[in-house]
């Protein structure tokens, strides 16, 4: 019999003893960028603050932000690692690179440390999303550089679970790999599965749920908090479909997964991050309780390479719970809601793609989920321009009156006009990581 939580003295930390935990954590990793990062010498001494101001948590607060745009600046100085490298190059045992889709690609450099932190917080992800050491996965993310690929990789390993590397593309071949080894689990952005539904009847002749999958870890795309999506993958492949695999390179790999007991992220950072929240708009911090809606802010605890403090991760959640969960760990709980720098203004409404890919996979199998906003000019607009990829099953007669539908549902739950143009399957592009474009600037 497996223990449900993967490590209890950290998932269930009790509050107090993670605040002391998490202050004598900040107060050596202050001290550490400090004296080890010129990149943080810098941005104190601009503050007019030094180690010693940090005594309390709340002292986070007055310390400034750090953003992906000076990271970028600081790797530019000082090529490959920047100057926000606290270690010594030789201490780099291993290296990632983003995958740059929103400005140039940044390199991620890990010590051994590093990456003994990053696996146990991965395995603390997968495991809360299902996975177990009598399981076969296959790994189906890009190996070349990205971090989802080969140390998401050594983050499914660590929970002693046997790992297939297989990596992106020949989908043919996939899904008889699956059958000839016995693969019960698969690892893979939440579309994927949608692509694979015709290549095992077509490479097979058989159903997706006579392939044996019985678990799904997703993550990397918006989809599954979606009930609508979440069924259909569920009910066609036969498999528990988890978002398990939240995180971001720059950061943490992955630290965020749904549980057992309830669909919702589980901040599982403990010891690792300390997570604040503040307002987009003013930049001011808002305590982390139940329905608040801001941006993710997360600062490392135990970092050696590259450590970063208060950076802003653009991520826009909901707090959905606090407290002790039924699963028994005790992180606050959320949700996605988008990302601070891709929401748009539509007449006065404030939306974001993850909002419309809600909508959109309310209405699959008629479509396969993905869809792509065409902005021709800057905003704020009065509509938006959406490209849909109906599925291979609809007849050319049938076009209009699913556009008219995907039009009607999108004004009636997010309250803007959108003009609908629906392509063929697998018509959308995706990042070289397997991620699908939700927003392209024609302008």
């Amino acid at each position: 019999m497996y223990r449900k939580v993967w490590n209890e003295e950290m998932e269930a930390i009790l509050p107090d003893a993670q605040r002391h935990m998490e202050l004598n954590k900040l107060r050596r990793q202050i001290e550490y960028v400090y004296a080890k990062s010129s990149f943080y010498q810098r941005k104190f001494k601009g503050a007019n603050l030094t180690p010693g101001d940090v005594r309390h948590i709340e002292d986070l607060s007055h310390l400034p932000f750090t953003t992906k745009t000076e990271l970028r600046e600081s790797q530019e100085r000082e090529p490959p690692f920047g100057d926000y490298l606290a270690t010594s190059p030789e201490s780099v045992i291993r290296v990632h690179r983003t995958s740059g889709a929103t400005g140039k690609s940044l390199y991620t450099a890990l010590t051994r440390n590093d990456i003994m932190q990053t696996n146990e917080c991965g395995a603390r992800a997968f495991w809360a999303g299902g996975l177990r050491p009598h399981h076969k996965v296959v790994h189906c993310l890009n190996y070349c550089l990205w971090m989802g690929g080969y140390t998401d990789h050594s983050n499914l390993e660590t929970t002693g679970a046997t790992v297939v590397p297989f990596g992106v593309r020949n989908s043919s071949q996939l899904v008889r790999v699956i059958q000839e080894a016995k693969i019960n689990v698969i690892s893979s952005t939440p579309s994927y599965p949608n692509y694979l539904e015709n290549v095992v009847r077509e490479e097979l002749g058989i159903e997706p749920v006579e392939l044996g999958l019985r678990l799904g870890l997703f993550g990397g795309e918006p989809a599954l908090e979606n009930p609508n999506f979440r069924k259909h993958v569920e009910e066609t492949w036969g498999m528990k479909a988890s978002n398990a695999n939240y995180g971001m390179s720059d950061v943490l790999c992955n630290f965020s997964s749904v549980c057992d007991d309830v669909y919702q992220l589980h901040f599982l950072g403990q010891g690792a991050l300390i997570a604040q929240l503040i307002d987009p708009s003013n930049c001011e911090d808002i305590g982390i309780k139940e329905g608040i809606r801001a941006e993710l802010v997360l600062t490392n605890l135990d970092r050696e390479a590259q450590p970063l403090v208060r950076y802003r991760t653009r991520d826009m959640i909901e707090v959905l719970g606090v407290g002790l969960c039924r699963c028994g760990r005790t992180g606050f709980r959320m949700k996605v809601i988008g990302r601070s720098d891709d929401m748009l203004h539509v007449k006065g409404i404030n939306v974001f793609p993850s909002g419309i890919a809600e909508v959109i996979t309310t209405l699959v199998p008629d479509v396969t989920g993905d869809f792509q906003i065409v902005l021709k000019h800057p905003g704020p607009y009065d509509h938006l321009d959406i490209i849909v990829e109906h599925s291979e099953g609809i007849q050319p007669e049938e076009m209009e009156c699913l556009r008219q539908k995907i039009e009607k549902k999108i004004g009636e739950t997010l309250t803007f006009n959108a003009n609908v143009e629906l392509i063929p399957t697998n018509s959308i592009p995706r990042t070289e990581m397997g991620k699908a474009i939700r927003v392209v600037k024609k302008f």
